[in-house]
Parts: structure tokens; sequence; C-alpha cells
């Protein structure tokens, strides 16, 4: 059944992923353009800070992906084997995603 699956969680969201992430790379280039013209110091920092928490709201959903795909899927495949080694595997690199995200 996990052989049908796609190698990543966000593979049949890819388009979505990839326009969010365009978005920011244009705000990015936004706030370079703000510094180089001398722009309020306080206007940047709100551009940034809109920048964070568009990164933020996909670290979580590609978070959410890795869950729902790749712990899900190691979790039946470990049912239908019986061999537990990649649900810990997968758990250790989520934990260790987790720990990453609330670090930032």
């Amino acid at each position: 059944m996990t052989e049908n699956l796609p190698p990543h969680g966000y593979t049949q969201e890819k388009d979505a992923w990839l326009k969010r992430l365009r978005r920011i790379e244009g705000q990015v280039r936004g706030i370079h353009r703000m510094v180089q013209e001398d722009q309020y110091c306080i206007d940047v920092l709100t551009q940034i800070s809109a920048i964070q928490s568009a990164l933020r709201s996909v670290s979580l959903g590609l978070l959410d992906e890795h869950l729902n795909h790749c712990v899900a899927g190691a979790v039946q495949a470990a049912r239908e084997t019986g061999g537990t080694a990649d649900v810990d595997e997968k758990l250790r690199e989520a934990s260790a995603a987790i720990a990453r995200l609330v670090k930032s």
C-alpha cells in the first residue's frame, strides 16, 4: 500500500508550496529594494516580520505534511511488516524538526 505513495508528503501540493515560496521570495526582494531606497526602518521591520510569519506558516505546513504522509506511511508499513525502525526514525526526524522550529 505505501509503495503507491509519493516520496514526500508535500509532493501532491508541490505547486502550491512553490507558489507560496515565490511570494516570500518576492517579499525578500521587496525588503532589499526598501533598504536600497532608504525606506523608514519600522516599515522594513514590519516586512521582515511578515516574511518570518510566512516562513513559519510554510514550516508548519510542511511539518504537518511530514506527519500525515511520512510518519503515517511508516506506521502503516510497520503494521504490515511488523518492523518499527522506520517509524522510530520518522518520529526522531519530526521531533528534531519541531525542536528547530521552536528555537527560531
